[in-house]
Parts: structure tokens; sequence; C-alpha cells
């Protein structure tokens, strides 16, 4: 038998609201699964519409970071942060999206020994400096991005995210969210 996905109750789908239920069953049929990020946070619904409506706001719109580089972000202050969830989670769609296999777990351990652009080791390093010494930022972080070509929404969405995921490895810490076994061999391996 497995470990609990959660410290906290974890609701049946059919006991929560139909916008979350469909909301989940739609992640279902996506992935195959329902990361326990749902199932973990479904115990209080006025929370979950509130954090998965801005982390769509920030992963999932039009922005001068691609996709992989917002996952980027989310793993390295993940592992700052020592939150094995996000890692392993958002490390699986690191993968997927940069169709890297390697990748995640360089980001995750040491992004500034990772195969990463001079472009994406200034966003993380940016990134890091909001998930763990925000205060320190100034004037001289934003020029360092602006000569990567950065533009001030893209500095923006880079800080978001990097705060949002400090908030989220937080409450995955306090919760003892345990990351889906299915996220562990995701994108590692070509498609047969």
């Amino acid at each position: 038998m497995n470990p609990p996905i959660s410290r906290f109750p974890v609701p049946e789908l059919d006991q929560l609201p139909e916008d979350m239920r469909q909301r989940i069953l739609e992640v279902q049929e996506k992935s195959g699964f329902i990361p326990n990020v749902f199932l973990t946070l479904a115990h209080r619904p006025d929370e979950f519409r509130a954090f998965f409506a801005y982390h769509d706001a920030l992963m999932e719109k039009p922005s001068g970071l691609s996709k992989a580089e917002r996952e980027m972000i989310v793993v390295a202050t993940s592992g700052a942060n020592q939150c094995q969830y996000c890692v392993v989670a958002h490390g699986a769609i690191l993968r997927l999206r940069a169709r890297n296999p390697l990748i995640a777990d360089q980001v995750a351990v040491n992004y500034r020994k990772s195969d990463l652009t001079a472009r994406q080791r200034a966003m993380l390093d940016f990134a890091m400096k909001t998930a763990l010494r925000s205060a320190e930022i100034g004037e001289a972080d934003f020029a360092v991005l602006r000569e990567q070509g950065f533009s001030d929404d893209d500095i923006w969405d880079i800080g978001a995210i990097a705060a949002f995921f400090a908030m989220s490895n937080r409450l995955a810490n306090l919760s003892s969210m345990r990351p889906n076994d299915e996220f562990f061999l995701l994108g590692r391996l070509p498609k047969s």
C-alpha cells in the first residue's frame, strides 16, 4: 500500500463541487492520471480555485518565456526550497516541454552547471534571488535581464512564477504532498 498523498484529508471526487470535479477529470483525461496536487488542495475549494487560477495565469498564458523556461523556474526554485513534489512533478513537465531527458535533473540540482543558454542562466539567477532573497532585488538585477532581451513583462513573469511556487513549495511541504509515481519516468525515455 502506498503512503498517503497528504497529511490532510483528501476528499473523494464525487464529494467535490462540479467545477472542481470537472477540472480534475479533464486533467486526468489529458495526462492519464490525477496529479496529487489537485487532490491535496481539493479539501479547501476556495483555495483550490484561487491556486489554479493564478497557476494558469502564470503558466499557460502567452509570454516572452517559453513553457519550458517557465518550468525551469519552477524546478530550480523548488529544488532550492527542497520541495520534492514540485521538483518531481514539474521536472517531468520540463522534460516533456524541453524534449530533453537530462535538463530537469540538472536544473533541480545545480542550474549553474546545466546545459542552459546565458539567457536562461540569467533568468534562473533572478528567479532564485526572488525565491530566496527577494529583499536584495535591485535595478542591477533588472539590467542584467534586459541585456539578455527580457522585457519588463517577462521580468514580472520570472519573479511571479518564482514567488508563486515558493508558496506552492511551502504548501506541498506542509501537507507532505507525495509525488505521483507516474511523474518519475515521464519524459525520460523516448516513446516506443
